[in-house]
């Protein structure tokens, strides 16, 4: 039973956005802290995918998409929509109690709010981009803001590029679909093409900045982005997302081991 609401939650990249607050996280916080703010983001994490299945459940039943639990029945509505309101207090109690106080927490549920404003308001629009690029944003910045110190501002703004990449490397693999049921996004009024167009560009800035920040990841970017640029113009969906999602784990492994 558990392992479907995992699903509900698109798990991989629920995994992969905790384990990129920890690693932040563990360059101010002591171990214990940073995992307690892992989970805090953990469970803002499920919020937003839960609510995006919630959402999407009768589009995903017309699409015969057989890995979302309540579009296939695995799961019932009701049963997710009552997790979702215990999580949301939970996560509500974790952010402000929790190692990132007030400042921090309020800064993490702005971001989950922008998550889940996505799901309701912004998939469907011109700004379907902008809360990925707060999300993202944000994502390094709170565990400075938790400590009243100031983000960097080539980190907060590779975090928001960051998000622009992925959230055109994850609308991809389904763009006609979407098309198909009346979503239209930025990525879909501008079709693949441009979309991996406006990818690999974010892409390449962010590894300038990164690199000039950090000289010794210069040779890691002149291998790892045109490698990643050739897989997603090769095939988008199928290695878009995974692709930058790899890229964005190993980039920021490698930024903080070297810090």
């Amino acid at each position: 039973m558990l392992l479907k609401y995992l699903r509900a939650a698109h798990l991989p990249p629920t995994l992969l956005v905790t384990t990129l607050a920890f690693l932040f996280s563990k360059t101010l916080f002591d171990l214990s802290d940073s995992l307690l703010i892992g989970l805090t983001v953990f469970s803002g994490q499920l919020i937003v995918g839960w609510t995006n299945d919630l959402i999407d459940a009768q589009s995903d039943r017309m699409q015969g998409r057989k890995n979302k639990p309540v579009a296939t029945g695995e799961l019932r509505e009701s049963h997710l929509l009552m997790a979702t309101y215990i999580d949301l207090g939970i996560c509500i109690a974790l952010s402000l109690l929790g190692p990132l106080g007030l400042r921090g927490g309020f800064l993490h549920l702005l971001a989950v709010g922008f998550g889940v404003s996505y799901n309701f308001y912004f998939k469907k629009n011109y700004f379907s981009p902008v809360p990925y690029i707060f999300a993202f944003a944000a994502l390094p910045s709170t565990p400075y803001v938790a400590l009243d110190r100031t983000p960097p501002l080539w980190l907060t703004t590779c975090g928001g590029l960051f998000g622009i990449v992925a959230h055109f490397a994850n609308v991809l693999k389904d763009l006609d679909e979407d098309r198909k049921i009346g979503i239209r996004g930025l990525p879909q009024r501008l079709g693949t093409r441009k979309s991996i167009f406006i990818t690999s560009i974010c892409l390449v800035i962010i590894s300038t900045i990164i690199s000039s920040h950090q000289s010794n990841l210069i040779p890691w970017f002149i291998f790892s982005i045109p490698f990643a640029m050739a897989l997603i113009i090769y095939k988008p969906k199928k290695f878009g997302f995974p692709t930058i999602m790899l890229l964005a784990l190993i980039d920021v492994s490698l930024l903080l081991y070297l810090n």
